[in-house]
């Protein structure tokens, strides 16, 4: 072997290809120990590192992850038009995932807000396919510089939450080509991210995870991607399928790994396919393997804060501001209503839900200040 990369598929044996693409455990990818090909770990998020401290399990606890610099979701640093400063948000991330062995954060998510009901739009960057593309590749090209990984996601017509799991988004070519794809393809030809997430959703009847159209014809051969497709968890619903449509990743792990050895061999998938699928996943571990070899390194948090800090002053947008009321003078005497001004409710919840590091109230800070603050809840955070 190599001292400067792994093996090659032709080192590999039939089952050590096949067990390429799949998952080792939830969080982790699958290594070929007698090959010396470590099973790094992938985890969430598009805005900060959300590694879950049972991980190592493959269990998750949401709520229960290694503190992580908690930066402004995409839909508010969407407002912040500064692609410079979210470049310098990616950088931060990257380090976060050196500190905590995470070879890839599975983000930046570019879906376009289609639907105000869509419980995960504050994942996503725009309604403008130009915005969103032109944004988020800041997120890309700002952590792969450091040697980490991301996962541009959800490929694609991931446009509601409703039944997303099976629905099928019925998409003129049209569409597709002027609102759904334009984002993942500047991206993807202006920054190459390492990976790409497929969606649950079917495209026009078939399942992204085993569209060749999709993920081949489109990804690959027209726009020149390069790096693997994983299909985001539990949807994948046909290992052989998917792998001759163009899916390296199957992710969790099903642990049928066996399917495509059988495949390969009564020639259901063809040798020269899972080469190219398995030579994906040895490509990608040594893309991340000089980040995963640094040894007690440790991030910044207060720079990493100061970073998070800017980022939330550049995204807000003051729509009015009638007779000059703000900015509030240092002498008033305010009034805060509501319980979120002492318990924040910051992010969006769910799988991108960040441990912070810091965590700074509106009323903290108004304390901070000196200001002549009367509060009142208003309203319960009880169920």
């Amino acid at each position: 072997m190599s001292d400067t990369a792994y093996p090659s598929v032709n080192d590999l044996t039939l089952e050590e290809k096949a067990s390429l693409t799949s998952g080792g455990d939830a969080w982790h990818l699958q290594g070929v120990e007698t090959k010396g090909i470590p099973g790094y770990m992938i985890t969430d998020g598009p805005h900060g590192l959300r590694k879950s401290l049972a991980s190592s399990t493959g269990e998750t606890d949401l709520n229960d992850s290694v503190p992580a610099t908690c930066f402004p979701p995409a839909a508010g640093l969407s407002s912040s038009w500064n692609p410079e400063l979210i470049h310098k948000v990616g950088e931060a991330m990257a380090e976060e995932c050196i500190q905590e062995k995470v070879a890839v954060i599975l983000g930046p998510g570019v879906n376009i807000k289609r639907n105000p009901l869509g419980g995960r739009c504050f994942e996503y960057w725009s309604e403008d396919p130009y915005l969103a593309g032109h944004e988020a590749v800041g997120i890309v090209a700002g952590v792969q510089s450091k040697g980490v990984g991301t996962s541009l996601k959800h490929f694609a017509a991931n446009n509601q939450e409703t039944d997303r799991l099976r629905v099928s988004a019925n998409i003129s070519q049209r569409a597709l080509r002027e609102i759904y794809f334009p984002a993942f393809e500047h991206i993807v030809k202006t920054a190459q991210p390492w990976t790409i997430m497929c969606s649950y959703n079917r495209i026009n009847g078939v399942h992204s995870a085993q569209n060749r159209w999709l993920l081949t014809d489109v990804l690959r051969d027209e726009w020149g991607y390069e790096g693997i497709v994983m299909s985001d968890w539990v949807a994948d619903h046909d290992r052989v399928a998917s792998l001759n449509a163009g899916l390296n990743l199957e992710m969790p792990p099903s642990y049928t790994d066996d399917q495509i050895v059988y495949a390969a061999r009564d020639g259901r998938i063809q040798p020269e396919q899972l080469d190219r699928m398995a030579q994906g996943m040895v490509d990608l571990v040594n893309k991340t393997r000089a980040a995963m070899s640094v040894e007690n390194y440790r991030f910044d948090v207060d720079a990493h804060d100061e970073v998070a800090h800017q980022a939330a002053v550049e995204s807000m947008v003051l729509l009015k501001n009638d007779d000059d009321i703000l900015p509030v003078a240092a002498n008033a005497k305010i009034a805060v209503i509501g319980e979120f001004a002492r318990t924040p409710r910051y992010q969006g919840g769910g799988s991108s839900h960040i441990t912070p590091t810091k965590m700074t109230s509106f009323l903290d800070t108004l304390a901070e200040r000196g200001a002549d603050v009367a509060f009142a809840p208003g309203f319960t955070l009880d169920l």
